[in-house]
């Protein structure tokens, strides 16, 4: 059972972000500092990704684990009040980012994910960044 009122839910996850949030500024940040540039939110890219690298066809995304359901992290766990309703949205969430990896991938864009816990280890984000940022060519990053 919820320990708030519905209308007290509904503020609460009114001001939930989706943009500009604490995990997402914090891997700007990283990057900005690493020398890369980049374009925000692109409308024009499958899953309006995060950061978008234009010229190099290299995506991130920045995943909070609750939103988009992080596979054994402890952050992923479902409400307890309006289950219902929430298995059929984060399982709708984890439906359409799946789906617009696969076209990302398939028109030739590098995608990275990037999961807000794994920012807890900044000199290994750092490192994941860099892999993926330093032009390694091959295979494609899903994380």
């Amino acid at each position: 059972m919820d320990t708030v009122s519905a209308r007290r839910r509904s503020e609460i996850m009114s001001r939930v972000r989706g943009r500009d949030t604490g995990p997402e500024i914090a891997v700007r940040r990283m990057v900005h500092a690493m020398g890369h540039r980049y374009r925000l939110h692109r409308r024009d890219i499958p899953g309006v990704p995060d950061l978008a690298f234009i010229g190099a066809r290299k995506v991130i995304f920045v995943h909070g684990c609750f939103w988009r359901r992080h596979r054994g992290c402890p952050n992923t766990r479902t409400p307890k009040s309006n289950v219902a309703f929430w298995r059929k949205k984060l399982a709708g969430n984890q439906r359409r980012d799946l789906a617009n990896q696969r076209k990302l991938l398939a028109s030739g864009w590098r995608v990275l994910v990037i999961w807000e816990c794994e920012l807890d280890d900044s000199k290994r984000m750092r490192g994941k960044l860099a892999r993926f940022l330093g032009g390694r060519s091959g295979r494609n990053a899903v994380g």
